[in-house]
């Protein structure tokens, strides 16, 4: 078994794991870390697991938070930082496929490891770097296979979105579905029903931005998970030729106008509801489906004056780059001339307001004052005028504005 360096945010989390084992309890680093450690990737934050029990855990350190403190989960903050400490536990029935009956504290880091997703994240490692292995978790890294704990079937009845885990992990990995597992999901894709959609869109997310994304969508698509995802159930072979994008994605909102432009939505109501489904934030939501639209036009137009105003340069931006993905002509550097020389960038850099309009026209505020800060407004930002008050104004006048 390979030894992990302590360094980095182990060694700055080394104190939690030291006063609880001063104390006489068991204390690990377990999960993603540990697997990112074996792999020889960046290791960002740790979680820790302990046989103490929360009312242990809290009476050994001066501030605690219990975030989560009915699934054994208290917050320890030290030294200007915070770990999530849990105590070993194992899970009743799931009734709901999401959520398990109850939960029972144990002092067996074998039972408590017993309940994890996948192999590969399983392990667990003391404070000198010595892994804890029940599975064949490091095997499985070896040979570059995602294998559920145990029986699969049981593991994604306890909680369905394990399923889309998997997937994602293949994604991220570039690994292979182990075939009981491979087959534990086509048996049961169907409970992902059971899931909300924020939860699954956090996976579908990762998967569709892994740096294997045709490796991880081989398996979604496989499996037939893809089919109880929103606005999916008709796409296997839109889903396989998104997978096919030349490097990944960087920026959610591209991956959502990429799919959205490989499912042949055209119609931004449409592109809006689709994504509507999906539950994005509003400001997320909009920005796909506006970049969604651009790279549509784009695919047969140039970007000019008025399209990098009204979309923003970094949208521009975005959606050449979305051109680059699909291995279409693309120009930042456009863009970025386009930008550099546009007159105004928003509307309150206009020579004119609502205010100068009104008292050279001597009349009240209507839907014609709209109308005419909105043609000054073209006509300034395509170039046809200056951004000159009297200029402006006298654009207004010759087109009966004013």
């Amino acid at each position: 078994m390979k030894q992990v360096p302590i360094t980095g945010v182990f060694k700055k989390a080394l104190p939690v794991l030291e006063t609880i084992q001063e104390a006489g309890f068991e204390a690990y680093y377990v999960g993603g870390s540990v697997r990112d450690a074996l792999l020889g990737k960046d290791v960002n934050d740790v979680d820790i697991a302990t046989s103490a029990f929360p009312e242990e855990i809290k009476k050994l350190f001066k501030k605690t938070v219990d975030v989560g403190i009915e699934h054994g989960t208290v917050m320890v903050l030290m030294n200007d930082e915070s770990y999530e400490v849990t105590t070993f536990r194992t899970e009743s029935t799931y009734q709901d496929f999401r959520r398990p009956d109850s939960v029972t504290f144990v002092r067996s880091l074998e039972e408590d490891l017993k309940r994890r997703d996948l192999t590969i994240n399983a392990f667990a490692m003391d404070q000198t770097g010595d892994i804890q292995d029940f599975f064949g978790g490091e095997r499985d890294l070896d040979e570059q296979i995602i294998r559920a704990v145990g029986k699969a079937e049981e593991r994604f009845n306890e909680d369905a979105l394990r399923m889309m885990r998997a997937v994602r992990f293949a994604s991220q990995l570039g690994f292979h579905l182990e075939a009981d597992t491979f087959y534990a999901i086509v048996v049961n894709a169907h409970l992902l029903e059971n899931i909300a959609i924020e939860r699954i869109r956090v996976e579908f997310v990762k998967m569709a931005m892994g740096k294997y994304v045709r490796q991880g969508f081989t398996g979604f698509v496989e499996t037939n998970l893809y089919a109880y995802c929103p606005g999916l159930v008709h796409a296997r072979d839109a889903l396989e030729n998104f997978a096919k994008v030349i490097e990944p994605i960087q920026r959610e909102r591209q991956m959502w106008a990429l799919l959205l432009y490989y499912l042949g939505i055209q119609r931004g109501k449409e592109a809006r509801a689709f994504l509507k489904n999906w539950k994005l934030s509003n400001q997320l939501l909009n920005q796909s489906a506006d970049l969604h639209q651009l790279l549509l036009y784009r695919l047969h137009s140039e970007q000019t004056n008025e399209t990098v105003y009204r979309y923003s340069k970094e949208l521009a931006l975005d959606a050449e780059t979305c051109l680059d993905l699909i291995n279409q002509p693309f120009d930042k550097k456009a863009v970025e001339n386009i930008d550099a020389a546009l007159p105004i960038h928003s509307r309150k850099e206009l020579a004119i307001d609502g205010k100068i309009v009104m008292a050279e026209n001597q009349q009240r505020g209507g839907r014609w004052l709209g109308d005419a800060i909105e043609a000054a407004e073209r006509a300034v930002v395509r170039g046809d005028i200056a951004n000159e008050t009297a200029e402006i104004l006298d654009f207004l006048k010759k087109n009966d504005y004013v």
